[in-house]
């Protein structure tokens, strides 16, 4: 099947399009649907007319966009007409939704005449917080939107025009930067002067380009002044016509640093490339076909050939949604009253900025395990890299805040905070733990600590103030890698082989002489990094530690255990998973330390587990799980957690509500729990789920991660004298920078 008839099959699934409207409230009951509608919606629609500001407080104005086209300009399909471009227009929607969780209704309209498109959308502003313009022709979508963007109160943007600019924008700062050219003496020449390429050249002269050094062409050649006073082009060319000989492209990419390709694919070959100034940089933006091939462009010469195209298949692809949902999320957020230059230069920037830091695992695996790394071949993000949201959109919002664009105020800070949110709950609630970690940084050992995640993880929980890294390593091999990755901190380094260790090997051995473990021996032990960073902890020469990257849970669990061991109130150490959903988040044990344990073992799993809740202020429920709710089934295995939960009960020092043992379903839904079973000591649903064993809690956790579309953040150890977390294999390193937030936090809980 082609992609053709793959492409119809997915829209023509029921239900047909890619878009629905849900509810956002209650609409179960009589008193709920007469909220939403009669006779209670009065009260909102009375507020609203004493002032129209409130229509942000009682209704989906102020996340909602109109994407408003006529057809006249689909990308690669030309004047389709409305009812036909329908579907690009429920797509931008799509991606509205997905990367900036913004409404949209698209809105197609079956008008050619400007004047009307204006009249129609100016009446639609009490229903939108912003209009995204989409395929619209030129000229006249230049005025359109000029004449929205005077009349209307509320952000007004052709996508056509500046998202292409803000994004090639993006790359060009960066392209002058690996190029080492001065933004200011780069010569700039277009191929096309439709909307985009005009929009385009004078957002570059916005970042600090030279109007006088862009030389546009349009399928006649140079636009010159001379062509200009005699009528051969119109007004929006005429604002680029140069005072220089007239020419084709061949004759204006000679000696040019720049090619900008905003037209038609094939235009341009190898030695109108090789005619350009030293390492040039190529956009051949064209869609489908580039103006020049990749591989075409970078075989055209020895030195550095900068290229980015509107593909996805190639380095560098120039994606307009890297600025779109996020600009208008920023104008949204701040009830802006436009995108201006500003906000459009705040984008840009930050999207430069954020091409230059490291790149998610995340990221990187879904380019195919593809190195990514700022240079020649990365100048711009990646559209699925979910940084952007809260690096982009902050930028847009403060810029929109000091040009007085904004309606109302904005702490950045809380702001980033909010936006992460919108990615999930588990960033929430990583947040908190990550601020608490960040008030009072500690050291933390990794373990592995010369493995490239484990270097770049240390970067950047440096970076971000959680923790001050020491990484046990060969030292050598650290510093090639930090130097492969281009990373300018000194983080604090222990070389087994070449450090002296004497006072840690007599530790070892002091620890471990009764176990079977001579001085050579301990000797030996204190070149391995996972005892060499136990030890470390136990001593106090640092204050947590993470293991696990490149070694087997239980082989990474047995140094710490070992020689730390656990805490004075626990016999004990457990796995705890945290598993964050839309709305809310569980806290799931043991699911990677004890195989079968008893009631004694069940309940002191479920105070540290309680203790691990509080820790993501989060007030702990919890709920002894079993197959019998509260001694329907009698056997041996249904009494441990029943009699765990009663120990727990009738402890004074479990200051938590917890009971069992009770099914899963009980302990999560709240009409169960309260209907069936109202004499349960809970007082809501549980948040804190204790498996009766290891084999359970595993295939359990899994389970509600995979088909429950939760996020996972652990294994989280409990129970341990000192912070130790042992990592699973194959762990990202937002993974491994979330768990050294938790360590931090669990030294200073522990007073360390």
């Amino acid at each position: 099947m082609g992609l053709d008839e793959d492409s119809l099959e997915y829209h023509r699934q029921e239900p047909p399009g890619k878009i629905e409207i849900a509810t956002t409230k209650p609409t179960n009951t009589q008193r709920d649907l007469s909220l939403a509608y009669s006779p209670g919606v009065a009260a909102a629609c009375e507020e609203i007319a004493a002032d129209p500001d409130d229509a942000y407080t009682y209704t989906a104005k102020g996340n909602m966009v109109g994407v408003i086209s006529n057809g006249s300009a689909v990308l690669g399909l030309g004047d389709i007409g409305a009812q036909a471009s329908k579907p690009v227009m429920e797509g931008k929607g799509v991606l509205f939704k997905r990367f900036a969780d913004i409404d949209v209704f698209d809105i197609e309209l079956d008008e050619a005449d400007p004047q009307e498109i204006i009249r129609t959308v100016e009446a639609m502003e009490p229903t939108f917080g912003g209009i995204n313009l989409e395929d619209i022709s030129a000229p006249e979508c230049f005025e359109i939107e000029e004449s929205l963007r005077e009349s209307m109160s509320i952000p007004v943007f052709h996508d056509d025009q500046h998202g292409t600019a803000i994004i090639s924008g993006a790359a060009l700062l960066n392209a002058a930067d690996i190029a080492d050219k001065d933004l200011e003496e780069l010569e700039i020449v277009f191929s096309g002067a439709g909307a985009s390429a005009i929009a385009t050249a004078r957002f570059y002269v916005s970042l600090g380009a030279r109007k006088e050094n862009i030389t546009m062409c349009d399928s006649s050649g140079i636009i010159t002044e001379e062509r200009a006073q005699h009528g051969d082009v119109n007004e929006f060319k005429r604002e680029f016509a140069r005072d220089v000989p007239e020419g084709d492209l061949a004759d204006a990419m000679a000696g040019a640093d720049v090619f900008v390709g905003l037209s038609i694919g094939g235009l341009v070959d190898e030695e109108m490339v090789r005619s350009m100034a030293s390492d040039p940089i190529v956009f051949a933006m064209a869609n489908p076909d580039p103006e020049i091939g990749y591989e075409q462009a970078k075989a055209a010469r020895d030195d550095t050939v900068i290229m980015a195209t509107g593909r996805s298949d190639y380095p560098n692809q120039v994606n307009n949604v890297l600025g779109f949902p996020f600009i208008f999320r920023g104008a949204l957020d701040v009830r802006a009253t436009e995108i201006n230059e500003a906000m459009k230069v705040a984008a840009a920037e930050a999207l430069a900025e954020l091409a230059q830091q490291d790149v998610p695992d995340a990221v990187v695996k879904a380019y195919g395990d593809q190195p990514l790394q700022y240079g020649p071949d990365y100048i711009i993000p990646k559209p699925v890299d979910p940084r952007v949201l809260f690096e982009v959109t902050p930028a847009v919002a403060r810029a929109a805040m000091d040009s007085g664009a904004a309606r109302t105020e904005l702490d950045t800070d809380e702001y980033v905070e909010e936006l992460e949110a919108r990615l999930g709950k588990s960033r929430e609630m990583m947040r908190v733990v990550l601020n608490k970690a960040k008030a009072d940084p500690k050291r933390v050992v990794l373990a592995e600590g010369d493995d490239e995640k484990m270097i770049r993880a240390a970067h950047q929980i440096a970076e971000q103030g959680i923790a001050t890294p020491v990484l046990i390593g060969d030292r050598d091999q650290i510093w090639a890698t930090m130097e492969s990755l281009g990373f300018d901190f000194e983080p604090e380094i222990v070389d087994p082989y070449e450090d002296d260790l004497e006072p840690y090997a007599d530790r070892i051995h002091d620890l471990r002489k009764r176990k079977g473990v001579t001085r050579t021996e301990a000797a030996d032990l204190a070149r391995d990094e996972n005892h060499l960073g136990s030890v470390m902890v136990e001593m106090g020469d640092a204050d947590a530690m993470l293991t696990g990257l490149m070694h087997d849970y239980p082989s990474a669990l047995r140094p710490p255990l070992q020689l730390i061991g656990t805490a004075d109130d626990a016999e004990y150490a457990a796995g705890v998973y945290m598993l964050a959903f839309k709305n809310r988040v569980v806290f799931c044990a043991d699911a990677t330390v004890n195989q079968d344990p008893d009631a004694d073992v069940l309940a002191e799993i479920t105070r540290h587990t309680a203790d691990l809740a509080r820790r993501f202020n989060v007030e702990p429920r919890a709920a002894l799980l079993s197959y019998s709710n509260f001694g329907s089934v009698d056997n041996e295995g249904t009494r441990k957690p029943r009699y765990a939960a009663q120990q727990l009960r009738n402890d004074p020092s479990a200051e938590f509500p917890v009971d069992g043992e009770m099914q899963a379903d009980t302990a999560v839904v709240d009409d169960i729990l309260e209907g069936t079973y109202g004499f349960s000591d809970l007082d809501g649903p549980a948040n804190v789920l204790v498996f009766p064993n290891l084999e359970a809690g595993n295939i359990g956790y899994k389970l509600l991660q995979r088909l429950g579309g939760a996020d996972a953040i652990g294994p989280m150890l409990v129970g341990m004298d000192k912070p130790v977390h042992v990592l699973q294999r194959g762990d990202e390193v937002k993974d491994i920078v979330n768990l050294a937030g938790v360590a931090v936090v669990d030294a200073q809980e522990n007073g360390e």
